[in-house]
């Protein structure tokens, strides 16, 4: 397995992990299918980018993850925190992808100076929540009763992990 930096030549590959997710409609936030060129602006090149990373086997791109800064406009985020997005091809989950490319994301994540990890997953996301768990991440908060298009409502709950004691 090759983790490597994305870049936009990546971007149809990345679509082609992410818009199965999304057409499954129960593991992503995300509700509406990505281009290539929203795949480049949203995950590769946005303008608080620390790192987005994919994973890569036999020359097919099978996960991806984005490690961005918040955006100002954001509200009020502690000092040092990111925040952080995972996806893994369907076909690939449980065989330590994810696990594969946080490694990459927490050493450049440590590099960058961030200080802690936000990770925000739908309380519905049962291998989500079991990913970030099994990677060290903690609840620490809960954001309840977000709609989604439909008008269901899904909580998110929040996890952090700690790169600074």
């Amino acid at each position: 397995m090759i983790i490597r930096r994305a870049n936009p030549d990546d971007a149809a590959d990345m679509v082609a992990v992410l818009n199965p997710i999304i057409a499954a409609g129960d593991t992503t936030a995300h509700q509406r299918l990505f281009d290539e060129a929203r795949m480049v602006s949203h995950y590769i090149t946005p303008e608080y980018l620390v790192c987005c990373h994919v994973a890569e086997i036999d020359g097919q791109v099978l996960g991806f993850q984005s490690l961005e800064w918040p955006d100002p406009s954001q509200g009020d985020v502690p000092k040092g925190w990111a925040f952080i997005a995972s996806f893994v091809a369907n076909e690939a989950a449980g065989k330590g992808v994810g696990q594969h490319i946080f490694a990459k994301t927490k050493e450049v994540a440590i590099a960058a100076g961030v200080q802690t990890i936000d990770a925000k997953i739908r309380a519905d996301n049962v291998p989500g929540l079991k990913y970030y768990t099994g990677l060290g991440f903690k609840d620490h908060d809960r954001v309840v009763d977000v709609p989604l298009r439909d008008g269901t409502l899904v909580d998110r709950i929040r996890k952090r992990y700690d790169l600074t004691p």
